[in-house]
């Protein structure tokens, strides 16, 4: 079954909360017959938009090929969270990688963040960059570890945005007793994930990026110029990028022995009015310890947002809000009586080591996924390096694709279930507190 329609209706957003409120954007029409381009990107999410927009600021021209709409897939149905760093900690990149290149890793992602904020500006995108993420702890050795990484966050990387969280300092902000402490990173921070995907898709399409939606691309053929085919046309180009994360199917064997697309879901609450401080008190976005995260934040309008809960398979569960209902109870039991006004479901991508996996898989085409719930900031810089890399300057391009990039048990066609073995066992820990 492939992702693109295992959930959705063909070219249709999701009712969420998010294209709900997103200024709307205008649809672009479909690719017919044959097109030339210098470059030709797939998929509309932050990764293509972001790439096609580097690319045509350096003089490329640029097709962009979208299966469903601009935003459509995890850039448009996320949390929203512009996070610090990368998605692993940079004690574990040290271990992976070594010192120096966690050094490059750190780097590229604060590069990452002020890339989100200078593109909302720059661009004068309808958005707001909301500065600030609790990480919520639920045992005293889990904040205690998190105080021990801010320190080193402050000696080591010279980071001093973040700040460490006793019981008290937290429940002045979240007042929840499923959590014990844990840190506050002011230079981290949250957006309205889809409406910065329309930002992009605006600024792509003013520099010149000629885009087609509703255009899902069924062959791709090699060579010293790569052909693209979709159901009613293709594009011939020097260059190919694959920006499709979790819904990249069958297109590239080999990135889909490595990326997993897994499904995380979200409920929007009605609006809480002044139960709002029982909730949060600060305009800050949070994310939790346990392995299966749940995280959340306010929305302007003052409801909560509330992710939670995973599925491994391809179908969505029928009642999204009875499986996010549970976790939001277990963090804010006084919220049993509210009424639940949206939820969605979307498919985001994985990897082993919970690091993009950039990949070259010719001299010619280029992909970049996996970003494992860290996907706002990173998808947003892949682009640009994926636009470097094109222009003959690989060295940051390269440092990610040297990073280890371990298949899936069983390749393709098993890391499925056995990925949701090993997710059912962790999240029975998180259950049993271990």
């Amino acid at each position: 079954m492939n992702l693109l329609h295992a959930n959705d209706r063909a070219g249709e957003y999701p009712a969420s909360w998010y294209a709900e409120t997103a200024t709307p954007l205008a649809p672009f029409a479909p690719l017919r017959g044959a097109a030339r381009a210098d470059v030709v990107v797939v998929g509309g999410g932050y990764t293509g938009l972001s790439a096609a927009l580097h690319l045509a600021g350096r003089g490329y021209d640029v097709t962009l090929l979208e299966a469903h709409r601009l935003g459509f897939g995890a850039s448009g149905r996320n949390g929203g969270q512009v996070g610090s760093g990368q998605r692993l900690e940079q004690d574990a990149l040290e271990r992976m990688a070594g010192g120096a290149a966690a050094r490059a890793l750190w780097d590229l992602g604060e590069e990452a963040k002020a890339l989100v904020k200078a593109l909302i500006l720059d661009q004068r995108m309808d958005v707001t960059f909301h500065p600030g993420i609790v990480h919520a702890c639920r045992t005293g050795p889990e904040v205690r570890a998190a105080h021990a990484y801010a320190d080193m966050l402050r000696s080591s990387y010279n980071y001093h945005q973040i700040e460490a969280l006793d019981r008290d300092d937290l429940h002045a902000i979240l007042p929840s007793a499923a959590y014990v402490g844990g840190d506050l990173d002011m230079g981290a921070g949250h957006v309205h994930p889809l409406g910065f995907a329309f930002g992009l898709a605006r600024a792509a399409k003013a520099a010149g990026v000629r885009i087609f939606e509703r255009s899902e691309v069924v062959r791709i053929t090699p060579g010293a110029r790569v052909r693209v085919d979709t159901g009613d046309g293709h594009v011939e180009a020097d260059h190919l990028i694959l920006a499709c994360n979790g819904y990249l199917g069958d297109l590239a064997p080999r990135v889909a022995a490595r990326v997993m697309p897994i499904n995380n879901f979200i409920v929007a609450t009605e609006p809480l009015g002044k139960r709002v401080v029982n909730v949060l008190r600060r305009n800050v976005a949070v994310a939790d310890t346990r392995f299966v995260v749940n995280y959340f934040r306010l929305t302007e309008d003052g409801r909560l947002l509330f992710g939670g809960g995973e599925s491994y398979g391809y179908r969505f569960p029928r009642d999204i809000r009875a499986v996010v209902r549970k976790p939001m109870l277990q963090v804010f039991p006084n919220l049993a009586d509210v009424a639940l006004t949206h939820a969605w479901g979307g498919t985001l991508a994985i990897t082993r080591t919970r690091m993009p996996h950039f990949t070259r898989l010719a001299g010619n085409i280029l992909s970049a996924s996996g970003y494992s719930g860290h996907g706002v900031a990173m998808a947003t810089l892949s682009g640009r390096l994926l636009a470097e890399a094109v222009a003959g300057q690989a060295e940051r391009f390269d440092l990610m694709a040297g990073l280890p990039a371990p298949g899936f048990p069983g390749g393709a066609a098993l890391r499925s279930p056995l990925l949701a073995l090993a997710m059912t066992w962790f999240a029975l820990r998180d259950r049993l507190g271990i």
